[in-house]
Order: C-alpha cells, then structure tokens, then sequence
C-alpha cells in the first residue's frame, strides 16, 4: 500500500510518500481501508521528535474515516464495505481504569500514529473495539474531521471543567480543530462563548459557529477585553491549549473561582504564573488528555443530529501531507486539514 511516512525526525521534509507493506488484522482486529484522515498538531509534535514514537519508518493519523476491508475471526457484526469511524486511541482493556471507563486513564493508552502506526496511509488495523458507526449525515472528509478534537474538547468541557449552563467560556485559537468544537459545545450547553482568534476572518466565523463574543488577539489584549465583556468579573472557565503564549493571560482572565482547562502546548511545554493568584483567587487548573470513548459516543449523538458539526478547511491528497502539515504550522486554517488517499 502506499503511505506517507518518516524515517526519522525532523521537519517537513522528512515526510515520504512509498510503498509499504500492507497491515494484516489479528483474529480480533479490523482491516479498514482509508478514505480520509485528519491532521492534528500532535502529528506535528511527532514529527519533530516527541519521544516514545515507534516504530520506524512511522506513519502518522490519529483521526480516521474509512470502510471496511476486513477482519480476523473473532470479529463479529461488521460487514465488507461498510463505512466506518475510528475512536483514535487504544488501551489494554483490562486494568482498573479500563473497566471503570476510563480507557483514557490507562497506562498503555496510546493515539493512532503515535506508538502504533496511523492513518497516513491506504489501509490501517485497529481492535474491533475502536470501530464506530459512521455518522450518515457527514461527509467522508466531515467525518475524519470529528474524532479527536470533539472528543477532546467533550472531555475538557463536559467531564473536567463540569460546565454549567449560563457560564461564561474563554475559547483560545476558535480557528483550531479543539476550539471549533469547543465553541459548539459550550453552546450547546448553554454557556456564554468568548472565542480568541488572529484575523477578522476567523473570527466572522467563529460568530457563525455561535460565539458570543470575540476577541483579535493579534489587535486586543485578552485580559482587558474579558474584564470588559464580563464587567471586570472574569470567566468561569478558560478552554486552553496554546502554552507560554496565552497562559498568563488565560489565568488571568479568571473569575474567581474559576476553571483553566488545558489539554495541550503548540506554542511550548513551559509556563510561568503567579502562583499566588492561583490560591488567593480559588482557581482551579485542570489538565485533560483525550477522553473515553463513551465520550466519543455520547458526542457523535448530536453530530448525528447536525447540533455539533465538523468544520473541514482544506482537502489535500495523502502525498501531499507535507503541504497540510504545513497549513497548520503557519496557523492559517480554520478548521480541520484532512488527507485523502
């Protein structure tokens, strides 16, 4: 099959488009054929040398849309040509916090492209257990859109920060994947959204996607602006994932309090804050990785429905990896970067 692969770490050219050997299902695995498969930063962090990635040559993709192409023996209730949706990650299945249902929690937790090969690629094999239903209102490329980025921001919003209803959220970047779905979310829980975002444009459409209010980054300070459209109170929770860049910032757009939630650091791993701030003002700083895939579920309910919706950016062909790597580098996008093979 082909696939885009790296044979080492490095930047964008490092990313090889070859042959390489088909993967073949064990008795409780699924051969899925791929018709379409996101890019996240984490792919990026990978590329540039995030240890623990294996093995080499190492094909990226967590988010994956596909079909059927086969399955071992032990597989039931799937059939030959039908479309599916990927849950991104795999885990033992057999520890505490497994059976307790959060796999997210598990010691041997591990995103597709990551310690296990992805979905750059014209097939990939997962466990039986990670193939979902695909959602019929959705587009191939819609639907490679959704995985990781609503189930991520479901996590952070729903089940670590516990939004409440007419609570005020501080979405950073609205242009990213996690915060178009982190947008939706927080409205549909009936929250007050405050979307951040570097041009006009993105912001136009962070407003469509349901944002009360925005901020320009790029023209506004932050703080003063929240201080401003919450009348000097603060937010109740800050959805973060930037770093060094926004943190000061997001810790002190907080109400007293208040909930930072943060799943992620594109712009670095290292912060600096006033940790008397943090104690004198009761915030709470939450991290969140991923979440379960009763999450991913519960969530793909209201896609299903067209209440929450994948925004898909740009489409480029799997050879072209580099150039959709590259689009989320330069943080031009508004939405998801989705490859087809």
């Amino acid at each position: 099959m082909k696939a885009t692969v790296f044979h080492k770490h490095g930047g964008l050219e490092v990313l090889s488009y070859e042959d390489v050997p088909d993967p073949i299902p064990s008795a409780t695995e699924v051969l899925v054929k791929v018709k379409a498969c996101s890019i996240n930063h984490l792919d990026i962090w990978i590329r540039n040398g995030m240890p623990g990635v294996g093995p080499f040559p190492h094909i990226l993709g967590a988010d994956i849309a596909g079909e059927v192409a086969g399955f071992g023996v032990a597989v039931k209730g799937l059939t030959q040509g039908q479309n599916v949706l990927l849950a991104p990650a795999t885990s033992c299945g057999k520890c505490q916090a497994c059976l307790s249902g959060e796999d997210n929690a598990c010691a041997s937790y591990n995103i597709h492209g990551n310690r296990s090969q992805g979905g750059y690629a014209e097939y990939i094999v997962v466990p039986d257990v990670n193939v979902l239903p695909f959602p019929q209102n959705l587009s191939t490329e819609e639907a490679a859109s959704v995985p990781l980025v609503f189930l991520t921001a479901w996590h952070m919003l729903i089940t670590r920060a516990v939004l409440k209803p007419g609570e005020d959220v501080l979405v950073l970047g609205a242009g990213s994947g996690v915060g178009i779905a982190a947008i939706q979310i927080a409205k549909l829980w009936g929250a007050r959204v405050i979307a951040t975002a570097g041009s006009a444009e993105k912001l136009e459409k962070a407003r469509a996607l349901g944002a009360d209010e925005v901020i320009d980054h790029s023209k506004q300070d932050i703080v003063e602006e929240v201080k401003k459209l919450t009348a000097k109170r603060g937010v109740d929770i800050v959805f973060e994932h930037v770093g060094p860049a926004t943190w000061e910032k997001s810790i002190l757009s907080l109400a007293r309090k208040g909930r930072l939630v943060t799943c992620g650091a594109t712009t670095g791993p290292k912060v600096e804050f006033d940790l008397r701030y943090v104690f004198s003002r009761h915030l709470s700083i939450l991290g969140s990785y991923m979440g379960t895939k009763g999450e991913l579920i519960e969530a793909l309910k209201y896609i299903a429905i067209g209440k929450l919706k994948p925004v898909v950016d740009k489409v480029f062909p799997l050879k072209e990896a580099a150039a959709g790597q590259k689009r989320i580098e330069d943080r031009v996008q508004f939405g998801k970067v989705v490859l087809v093979p």
